[in-house]
C-alpha cells in the first residue's frame, strides 16, 4: 500500500494560524505575524545586503508588509498556501524601499576613520543646536535618542528600562533620527 495516498501532506502553519485569525483567533493572528515579520527581517536584511543599501529601512519594510497583509488579508485563497502570497506581498514592499532609497549605498563608518579629523574643541552652539532638535521629538522618542545614542545604552538595556521590545525600540530610534535628520535639514536651509 502506497503511504502516501493515505496519508495528508503535513499542514502548513501560517495557513492554519491565517483560518484561525480569520475565525477570531487573535492569539493565532499574532503568533502568525510574528512568524511572518521574523522570515521577512531576514528577507529584507539579505535584499538590502545585496544591494549594498544598509539595513535603515529594513524595519520600514517589515512594518509596511505586515500592514499590507493585515490589509489584504481578505485577498488570499485559503485553499492556497499563505506563505507564497506573504512571501509576494514582502518582495514587493522590500523592492519599494529600495527604489525609495536610489542608488545610496552605506558604507561603514570605520573604512574611512583614518579620514575623518578628530574634533578640535567642542562648539558650544552646536551642542545646543543638538540639544533643541533632540527636545523637538517626542517623550519617547526623545528617552529613546538620548539612552542610545547620547548614554550609549545597548538596545537591550533601552528596551527593558522602556518595557519595550527591542525590534519597537528600533523602529522608534530609526524613525526619531529620521524625524532629527529632517529636522536639521529645516534648520539648515
Amino acid at each position: 500500500m502506497n503511504r502516501q495516498s493515505t496519508e495528508r501532506p503535513p499542514a502548513d502553519p501560517w495557513s492554519q494560524m491565517m483560518r484561525a485569525s480569520i475565525a477570531g483567533d487573535e492569539g493565532a493572528y499574532r503568533r502568525l505575524l510574528e512568524d511572518i515579520s521574523r522570515s521577512v527581517r531576514a528577507m529584507a536584511r539579505a535584499a538590502f545586503a545585496r544591494a549594498r543599501a544598509g539595513d535603515a529601512d529594513v524595519e520600514d519594510a517589515v512594518q509596511e508588509t505586515l500592514l499590507a497583509i493585515h490589509l489584504k488579508r481578505h485577498t488570499w485563497d485559503a485553499a492556497q498556501p499563505l506563505a507564497p502570497w506573504a512571501y509576494a506581498i514582502a518582495r514587493h514592499k522590500i523592492v519599494d524601499a529600495l527604489r525609495r532609497r536610489g542608488r545610496q549605498r552605506a558604507e561603514p563608518l570605520e573604512d574611512f576613520q583614518e579620514f575623518l579629523a578628530a574634533p578640535e574643541a567642542e562648539d558650544p552652539h552646536a551642542l545646543s543646536d543638538a540639544q533643541r532638535l533632540v527636545d523637538g521629538l517626542g517623550p519617547r522618542q526623545r528617552e529613546i535618542v538620548r539612552s542610545i545614542s547620547l548614554e550609549g545604552q545597548s538596545i537591550a538595556a533601552t528596551a527593558a528600562r522602556l518595557s519595550m521590545s527591542e525590534v519597537a525600540v528600533r523602529v522608534a530610534l530609526h524613525r526619531a533620527l529620521k524625524s532629527l535628520g529632517a529636522a536639521w535639514r529645516r534648520s539648515i536651509a
